[in-house]
């Protein structure tokens, strides 16, 4: 059985590139395509001398810097792949990838980070941080009006929707009209070592993007001067950071893997205050034996388990805002949480069950399509 990945773009190693790197190691000889591809040499490793295929994007001029002013060009570039060869299509799809044509004999499984965000409900956010308000964002509202029509029509050539979540199930719904099974992504559970010996001081690391909330983190701790909060990351909002923050806020900015693991492994409690569709680094936290802290919405709901829970691993505040934060850290003071449970419920979402769990995804559109697994492997 001949085998197909396409994926929106490769350009950097982040979640979605974790789960094609394990969806590589189940299907070995399969042919990759992508719209763009500039990964930096020491993100190479992922594709391993295997050849990628790229769309006619990837030599348009300035691609390289400016790949996603070309954003609505790519469904016209993905439909331009020639598919037509191969037996079975996986798609990864955060944008474009589900977009790609299939024909009746050839089954398309999609996992599907996300409908495209920034087309749908989060289209408003999108264009606040982007600054596009009044007539300035009347050009960006009609290209994501068409993206939406042309996302909902190739959602139909797609005969399995594979979610990442059961908040993004809900999404596929809403957006498709269509069911979804859940897989949870990968996490590299056997890259952190469980820490019990935990310092008094809390823990937020992420990119400096607005959606991750990071100064309102800060800001909560500035109204708790006896608590101690280690913040590592990066990006625009590290002005905000730096403002908000009081003597009791350590900056670390940037730091290595090593350093941010061993920061995990000893910090009192993880703070987690973006909404997203799954999020990684609060498992990561988990796997370390920290409890998280967390917005209670989104995926974050169904990767922690929260205080009225028979063995919980953090606590929920329900409202982006300082006080919330406030409360929710007092409460986790209050309560004992083992860190060994915190690594078993990490352990649920290993890369070991992913692979099990996808590859039973990819049997069932196969066995409803009339083929058999041991065809594709």
């Amino acid at each position: 059985m001949k085998i197909a990945i396409v994926h929106d773009w490769l350009t950097l190693t982040g979640g979605a590139e974790r789960v094609l790197e394990q969806v590589f190691e189940l299907f070995p000889d399969a042919e990759l395509y992508c719209a763009v591809c500039f990964l930096p040499e020491k993100d190479r490793w992922l594709v391993d001398g295997r050849v990628v295929r790229t769309s006619f994007v990837q030599k348009l001029p300035f691609a390289r810097r400016l790949y996603r002013a070309y954003l609505p060009l790519m469904p016209l570039a993905v439909e331009q792949f020639d598919l037509s060869g191969y037996d079975l299509v996986i798609s990864t799809s955060h944008a474009v990838a589900k977009g790609v044509i299939t024909g009746p004999d050839q089954v398309h499984v999609s996992y599907i980070f996300s409908p495209i965000r920034y087309a749908w409900d989060l289209q408003a956010a999108y264009l606040r941080e982007a600054g596009l308000q009044g007539l300035k964002s009347w050009p960006a509202r009609v290209i994501l009006h068409y993206m939406r029509m042309w996302d909902v029509r190739t959602a139909h050539g797609v005969d399995r929707f594979v979610a990442i979540s059961d908040f993004i199930r809900r999404r596929v719904r809403k957006a498709y009209g269509r069911d979804a099974q859940v897989v949870y992504p990968p996490v590299d559970v056997e890259r952190f070592q469980l820490g019990k010996r935990k310092e008094e001081f809390y823990l937020t690391a992420s990119r400096m993007v607005p959606y991750k909330r990071i100064p309102l983190i800060v800001e909560a701790f500035s109204k708790m001067p006896d608590r101690e909060l280690v913040v590592i990351g990066d990006g625009p909002d590290m002005d905000l950071v730096r403002k908000a923050a009081g003597p009791n806020v350590r900056i670390l900015g940037r730091q290595t893997d090593a350093q941010v693991i061993d920061h995990m492994q000893r910090a009192r409690a993880f703070i987690f205050a973006a909404e997203e569709d799954f999020g990684i680094v609060p498992l990561e936290a988990q796997a370390c034996g920290t409890p998280v802290i967390a917005y209670g919405r989104g995926g974050s709901l169904e990767t922690i388990v929260g205080e009225d829970g028979d063995r919980p691993t953090g606590v929920y505040f329900f409202e982006q805002s300082a006080s919330s934060i406030v409360e929710a850290v007092e409460k986790l003071d209050e309560m004992h949480i083992d860190p060994d449970h915190c690594r078993d419920n990490a352990q649920r979402f290993s890369t070991a069950n992913f692979r099990a769990e996808f590859l039973a995804q990819i049997e069932c559109a196969l066995v409803e399509h009339g083929g058999k697994i041991g065809r594709a492997i």
